[in-house]
């Protein structure tokens, strides 16, 4: 298994577990539809928390998969399903708190910022950030909103995703990208498990409401814009030599 699942006190744990990197498989992307539907569907569960195995939050989607696409329509397939996920992430209507136990780098990043609330290890040897313009991948439609939404600024969007710079759980404290830092791993899940409790354990669940208000507005965005995004021109981009040539390199550079 690519992640790990566990249900404690009302609470979803879903840890991603994948070849060292905590990537994002497609098999990653199924666990976690199916822990977000539980969320929605279940009164007996109060939220999700996210994080990862080991000393990475996760690493993003797996480059192997990118590099595998035979032709633009299974690239469209791909993109589109990890549209889908990130956006009922997004507005799943329990509380998603991201443990961020370790680097948490592009995809990674993004998972992140679909969480009502980011906790993170104090370490300044921990990375947090957005390489894609390094390596030539432009974000879905979804992913861009939900990143704009998350970092809170145009000046931090600007800084993260035209950079491609990398920052510490500090300087991401500082910018508000996450919420708060803690010294170690106990503490990170003890918080989150708080907040979950916190933010829904409340007369009448109005946090659930407070939060569709919260995203209606970038969630309705996502849904009207998808029918214009220029599906073809990002999936060209996947099959750009040098692109190519650059996800190769960093696969190789992860064995």
């Amino acid at each position: 298994m690519a992640f790990d699942t566990s249900f404690d006190e009302g609470i979803i744990r879903f840890t991603f577990d994948n070849n060292g990197y905590n990537a994002i498989s497609p098999e990653v992307l199924d666990g976690l539809h199916e822990v977000i539907g539980c969320a929605n569907a279940n009164d007996g569960v109060k939220g999700i928390i996210l994080s990862g195995q080991g000393r990475i939050f996760s690493s993003g989607y797996e480059l192997g998969t990118f590099i595998s696409f035979r032709d633009r329509d299974e690239c469209l397939t791909w993109s589109k399903t990890r549209e889908a996920l990130m956006y009922d992430l997004f507005t799943c209507k329990k509380p998603v708190v991201a443990a961020i136990n370790g680097h948490a780098m592009a995809a990674g990043l993004i998972v992140a910022m679909t969480a009502d609330y980011r906790i993170a290890i104090d370490n300044p040897r921990i990375r947090i950030g957005m390489p894609e313009i390094n390596i030539g991948i432009p974000l879905s439609n979804s992913e861009a909103e939900i990143m704009k939404f998350g970092l809170g600024s145009d000046k931090n969007y600007r800084e993260l995703l035209f950079s491609g710079s990398q920052i510490s759980p500090e300087v991401a404290l500082q910018k508000g990208i996450v919420d708060e830092l803690v010294a170690d791993g106990q503490v990170l899940l003890d918080k989150a498990k708080a907040k979950v409790r916190s933010l829904i354990d409340t007369p009448g669940r109005a946090f659930i409401m407070l939060k569709q208000v919260e995203k209606r507005q970038v969630a309705e965005y996502i849904r009207k814009s998808a029918a214009t995004f220029d599906w073809n021109a990002y999936a060209d981009c996947f099959f750009h030599e040098a692109v190519v040539a650059e996800m190769k390199k960093i696969k190789a550079s992860m064995k």
